[in-house]
């Protein structure tokens, strides 16, 4: 009897603990009118997580998403009126630094303080206030007819036949090209998307049955479903109807009408970046896509990236997400394409873990409000010469014929994928990506725009490798050979003139030294050898980062390209008339798939990145501002020759400083108006409101042809080192 009574205890405690656990997977509600919250990094070997907390003075809330080491920690905030906590010290903060000093203290460094600060100090890697600050949303072949498809399918959707992106009776050439992949019998069945914007109104007739709660989540308001609040709330609901509106007699179909959806709301107002970084990771063991149609503002004169915590969450995503075949994000390039704003401005879209989707409007143009760079991969159809894309809209049976913009090109992107992740749920996020180059369509083959890269495939800044086809996609998928897991190297960082850099408080920034820019620009090169392709296990390139500290009075004036050792040119900065930023590059990182290596079924093809590679930077050299290269370093990424010797990315802790810490990262304190707050856009706030007519074009480049270089050249030759920051 005993015995058994020692079993039920076992058993009830068994059952108790489950119960907590369960329940710690939904984020505890935040309290910031009382309480001051905080991301901490702990380092497991030195001191505990309760003595930090103590040391600290704060209150450990919980884990920080599917960060682990990482947690959430508060303190009550002090009884003082609101003048007199703005102007105060943080305490938290206060508590760190003295520590910090007590531990570097040499002349009490055997005392029993000092190895208490220390051992506390060591245990810190990471430590950043939470301020609440907004994201913004980015709003906006078959040959049979609509009407054809729509009887021989069976759909009673009455909008059906105005989904021109579905099936385009006006040019039949430029659609998404579903109606092929539905009869093969691939509707999205099994897979999860989920949709980080401003909520999802669950309760529409289009959305309610394909609504997954589990995965859902409110990060603006901390309750568990992501309910549309404000008038403006619609956009999540749109992007999440274009992707998994059901078959019924209600405004039109989804690409995969048959998937499930998930909301995650983090654009309904103000989110700190320990939250931005776990709705990245919420549900990302089961969800197959995210649907991110957001970013920093369109407007031409913003450069905003994710902070650390935020990388961190997208790395941890790409390593333990779907079982380890990685999350994958798809992101909407921006629409201020007009403003001359560009995707590689933009740390989200300039990213090696997202598919960057720019506009196609239905003739096959694009939209003056599709932004270009060196990191679009493909182009999906939305807005423009004179029509919008149709979906369901908030309420029960409410549908919009004005949906549109880049926010739009996103959601049929991850439409797509997900019927691919049905015919083969073992693809990986980087398959995706392979696949995306692989079965691009090029569209508008007399624009001006597309080159020739030195695999032969054609790239546009404008449309990256082409229009995204379903069809297409799908049967590739079926039959493809996935790839090697990931490899790379990072090179040293060239620095030029003894160029330093340091941050300051606020986004203001330091320079010295660095080779000024002379009238017909500044050429630095650096070489990739086989030795150090062989040395860091990279056989295949997919993506190259260059990072870049240049100072310069007016931003916008800048010019930066990359030519390879084959002599293709990557434009990363075109100029931007309306930024006037007197910040310069300090340590911005660019992305280019412009030099791609890709697979051909076993069949490698493409640009071999042993060599030298070229970094030129110009400016408008008008008299009125001048600037200076200070430094820079290279990223390369793709497969591994030896799939054995893979290993996992880790991002690391780094700051804009130059030269970069190169060592173990030091703990961090983060600015937290620099970084925390960081605020992004919606591209419907800035897109117009009668962006259906926008202005389609297929004659012109997308960036004016950028001055060669005449200046002097060094030549550097740099041994690839793993695992060293950016």
């Amino acid at each position: 009897m005993i015995l058994l009574f020692r079993l039920l205890a076992v058993a009830l405690l068994f059952l108790d603990f489950c119960a907590v656990h369960v329940a710690g997977k939904r984020p505890a509600k935040r309290y910031y009118d009382t309480h001051d919250y905080y991301a901490l990094e702990h380092i497991p070997a030195g001191a505990n997580l309760d003595e930090v907390a103590n040391a600290l003075g704060v209150e450990v809330v919980e884990q920080a998403g599917e960060l682990k080491d990482v947690w959430l920690v508060r303190v009550s905030k002090p009884s003082t009126d609101l003048l007199e906590r703005d102007i105060r010290e943080d305490p938290v903060i206060s508590t760190f630094k003295s520590l910090q000093e007590r531990a570097s203290n040499s002349l009490i460094s055997r005392s029993e303080d000092s190895l208490y600060a220390r051992r506390v100090v060591s245990s810190i890697s990471f430590l950043e206030p939470q301020i609440p600050a907004p994201l913004v949303k980015r709003a906006p072949p078959s040959i049979a007819s609509s009407k054809a498809v729509a009887k021989r399918l069976g759909l009673k959707d009455p909008l059906f036949t105005e989904q021109w992106h579905l099936v385009n009776d006006g040019h039949p050439e430029h659609s998404m090209n579903t109606t092929p992949v539905w009869d093969m019998g691939f509707t999205g069945k099994g897979v999860l998307t989920s949709f980080l914007d401003d909520g999802l109104d669950f309760e529409s007739e289009d959305l309610k049955d394909a609504f997954d709660a589990e995965n859902s989540h409110d990060f603006n308001d901390h309750v568990d479903l992501p309910r549309p609040v404000t008038a403006f709330d619609n956009h999540g609901t749109r992007c999440a109807g274009q992707v998994v509106a059901r078959r019924n007699n209600v405004c039109g179909v989804g690409i995969a009408y048959d998937a499930k959806a998930a909301g995650v709301r983090i654009l309904g107002g103000p989110i700190t970046t320990v939250d931005e970084a776990a709705a990245i990771n919420f549900g990302f063991h089961s969800v197959g896509v995210y649907s991110c149609s957001w970013g920093p503002r369109d407007d031409g004169r913003t450069m905003e990236g994710p902070n650390y915590l935020v990388r961190k969450a997208v790395v941890n995503g790409i390593n333990e997400g779907r079982g380890g075949k990685g999350s994958i994000f798809i992101f909407a390039s921006g629409n201020g394409g007009y403003a001359e704003d560009q995707c590689n401005y933009d740390g989200y879209t300039n990213s090696i873990y997202s598919v960057t989707v720019s506009a196609v409007d239905w003739k096959g143009l694009r939209p003056d409000y599709s932004e270009a760079c060196a990191a679009n991969m493909i182009a999906a159809y939305s807005s423009g010469s004179g029509k919008y894309i149709v979906t369901c809209d908030r309420g029960k049976d409410a549908c919009t014929k004005h949906h549109g913009g880049t926010s739009a090109a996103a959601p049929n992107a991850v439409g797509v994928v997900a019927l691919a992740l049905e015919a083969r749920p073992d693809l990986t996020w980087r398959d995706i990506q392979h696949l995306c180059v692989q079965t691009a369509r090029q569209i508008n083959a007399n624009d001006p725009d597309w080159e020739k890269t030195a695999s032969g495939r054609p790239f546009s800044y404008k449309y990256g490798y082409g229009a995204l086809d379903a069809y297409a996609f799908v049967s590739a998928a079926r039959n493809w050979k996935l790839v090697k897991p990931q490899a790379w190297i990072h090179t040293e960082t060239a620095i030029l003139n003894n160029g330093k850099l340091t941050s300051l408080a606020h986004h203001k920034y330091k320079y010295e030294g660095g080779q000024p820019i002379p009238k017909d620009g500044i050429e630095e090169k650096m070489s990739i050898t086989k030795t150090m392709m062989e040395e860091n296990n990279l056989e295949a390139l997919e993506h190259v980062d260059v990072r870049v500290w240049i100072e310069h009075g007016r931003r916008g004036d800048v010019k930066v390209e990359l030519v390879s050792p084959n002599g293709v040119k990557s434009v990363l900065a075109a100029g931007r008339q309306f930024d006037d930023a007197e910040t310069g590059f300090p340590g911005w990182r660019f992305m280019s798939v412009k030099h791609c290596l890709f697979f051909s079924f076993c069949a490698c093809r493409g640009e071999s990145p042993v060599g030298e590679w070229t970094l030129k930077v110009t400016d408008k050299q008008d008299g009125k501002f001048n600037g200076s290269l200070l430094g820079w370093n290279m990223a390369l990424w793709g497969s591994a020759i030896d799939a054995s010797k893979a290993v996992k990315y880790i991002e690391p802790v780094v700051n804009n400083a130059l030269p970069p810490n190169e060592a173990p990262p030091r703990p961090v304190i983060n600015d937290p108006i620099a970084t925390s707050a960081t605020q992004h856009a919606k591209p419907t706030d800035h897109l117009p409101s009668d962006h259906g007519h926008a202005t389609g074009d297929a004659s012109t480049p997308a960036f004016p042809s950028a001055t060669g270089s005449k200046s002097r050249q060094r030549t550097m030759s740099f041994q690839g080192v793993r695992g060293m920051t950016m």
